[in-house]
């Protein structure tokens, strides 16, 4: 006998010119500077940064060192004078830059806005025969440019301070969120590119779900993974999403990749803040469709299916929204429109498998009407 199935057009109660997924524009910036090996200009020392004890990656990271300074590192210095590498740590106060365009988030780690002198300071110990020592930093970067220069000044003689240069960059993602909402989580596909180096990417799925007691400004962003340009998985936590009630069209939270076999391990240039800005508000309460109740025009997803034959029965495979009725459709003949309804099923995963019984007769056609 042979089968058959045909991939029909969605099917609802509701409006059917209204789309179901939805578009948001999304960034993510990462808490990490990644600096360039500096140098001092007589050239007597050369000095790099880590988030790594014994290697080299070029991190200021998030203070590990529970130092009070927002910011802290592993030093090698490279001492000519000495004829010797030398290892140290540092901690630093990263400046936050202000806020010139009121979007809520530090300027210092958006591309888009510059910083012009600022001025930080902090503390360098354990660095060998130099001990312990006052830090201070100059930061400069223009607009619209991930790269910027770090003057890092080092009191590592007794009177005169040695001044290190370094190239250092911002790490921001941007793209967007394709997402598909309902009254208790929204799910979606994530694409985004670094900022200045666009063969950067990171792409995947995401599942939000909504508070119960605040659906409408608080979300949980479930574990997941994504992959990036060279399809390395990137495993990051679940994390607390809120919309900002003086920004109401966008929704931030903490971004953290982790690495799953060694979870309480550190994880180099983890820590994120991820921003979804969504201006998609289909029934104009002043609540972007992100997080609204979906209205009654809004569509599940277009249903697909998977249909495998044995010698007993039929196997469906349906992929679709969880939480929405599919109906089973078939039909023998399709020069008439009387298609039957073989079985009705409420999704409670995505996939989902139905056994269906053998059809009699010739070639039976399918389709899946979801609502």
């Amino acid at each position: 006998m042979k089968y058959r199935y045909l991939l029909a057009g969605l099917i609802s109660l509701g409006i059917l010119t209204t789309c179901c997924s939805q578009t948001a524009n999304v960034a993510a910036y990462s808490y990490s500077l990644r600096f360039q090996r500096g140098i001092d200009p007589e050239g007597n020392y050369y000095l790099d940064l880590s988030s790594l004890n014994g290697g080299i990656n070029g991190e200021l990271a998030l203070d590990f060192l529970a130092s009070g300074y927002t910011h802290s590192t592993y030093l090698s210095l490279v001492d000519e004078l000495l004829g010797d590498t030398l290892s140290g740590r540092m901690a630093i106060d990263v400046p936050d830059g202000g806020d010139a365009n009121g979007d809520g988030f530090p300027d210092f780690f958006q591309v888009s806005q510059g910083v012009t002198n600022l001025a930080s300071s902090g503390a360098f110990d354990q660095l060998a025969v130099y001990g312990n020592g006052s830090v201070t930093a100059s930061w400069n970067r223009p607009a619209g440019s991930k790269d910027g220069t770090c003057v890092l000044s080092m009191k590592l003689m007794p009177f005169q301070p040695v001044a290190f240069s370094f190239s250092f960059e911002v790490i921001e993602y941007a793209g967007h969120l394709d997402y598909r909402p309902s009254s208790a989580n929204v799910g979606g596909r994530l694409s985004l590119a670094q900022t200045g180096n666009p063969t950067s990417t990171f792409n995947g799925e995401v599942q939000f779900v909504k508070s119960p007691s605040d659906r409408f400004n608080e979300l949980r962003l479930l574990s997941g993974v994504w992959t990036n340009e060279t399809q390395q998985p990137l495993n990051y936590n679940s994390h607390l999403v809120s919309r900002d009630v003086n920004w109401p069209t966008n929704y931030y939270g903490y971004l953290e990749f982790t690495d799953t076999n060694n979870p309480d391990g550190f994880y180099p240039y983890a820590v994120w803040m991820l921003s979804i800005d969504d201006i998609n508000d289909s029934n104009h309460n002043g609540i972007p469709d992100f997080s609204d109740d979906p209205s009654g025009s809004v569509l599940p997803r277009q249903p697909k299916l998977e249909l495998l034959a044995n010698a007993t029965n039929l196997a469906m495979t349906l992929h679709g929204d969880v939480g929405h009725i599919h109906e089973i459709q078939a039909l023998s003949d399709l020069t008439t429109p009387h298609w039957q309804i073989a079985a009705s099923v409420t999704l409670t995963n995505d996939p989902q498998t139905v056994l269906l019984p053998l059809p009699q007769g010739g070639a039976t056609f399918w389709r899946v009407k979801a609502r």
